[in-house]
């Protein structure tokens, strides 16, 4: 087996390990009854409902585990339905803020949702950019691959 082999070989089982803690974690804490309600109903149709939220975190995969988990959140600052979709801002909330991991659950969120097909757009408050010291900040804007406004 050549390195490469291995290397995809080991990065295959790691991401099914994080798969299935995740759904465990999530198993743990969500109502799939609910959550099947809130898949089945178009995010366009949920704007101005509080059941927005809970339909965000329904879409989430892994990332979702890491949010509940952890005790943060996320808070809708504008949902606008457009010809193409939903165009999202979107901040964290709770132990989310300012978290070392917060980078990659930006782009995790960003990732999930974009995939519904029912997102068009998502940007990030710009106050959560606040939230991080000087190298984290530079960090999530060099690599985060995320947009803030």
């Amino acid at each position: 087996m050549g390195e490469d082999d291995l290397t995809e070989k080991y990065r295959s089982e790691a991401a099914e390990s994080m798969e299935s803690e995740a759904a465990k974690r999530i198993a743990e804490v969500a109502d799939p009854v609910r959550d099947a309600r809130l898949r089945a109903t178009a995010l366009k149709d949920l704007l101005d409902s509080d059941d927005l939220v809970p339909a965000i975190f329904a879409r989430l995969g892994i990332v979702r585990a890491a949010l509940e988990g952890h005790g943060g959140g996320v808070k809708v600052e504008q949902a606008i339905a457009d010809e193409n979709g939903v165009d999202l801002i979107l901040n964290l909330d709770g132990a989310c803020i300012a978290c070392g991991a917060a980078p990659g659950t930006l782009q995790g969120i960003q990732n999930d949702l974009l995939a519904t097909g029912e997102v068009s757009r998502i940007r990030f408050s710009a106050s959560l950019l606040d939230t991080f010291d000087e190298l984290g900040r530079e960090f999530v804007l060099a690599h985060g691959g995320v947009t803030f406004v």
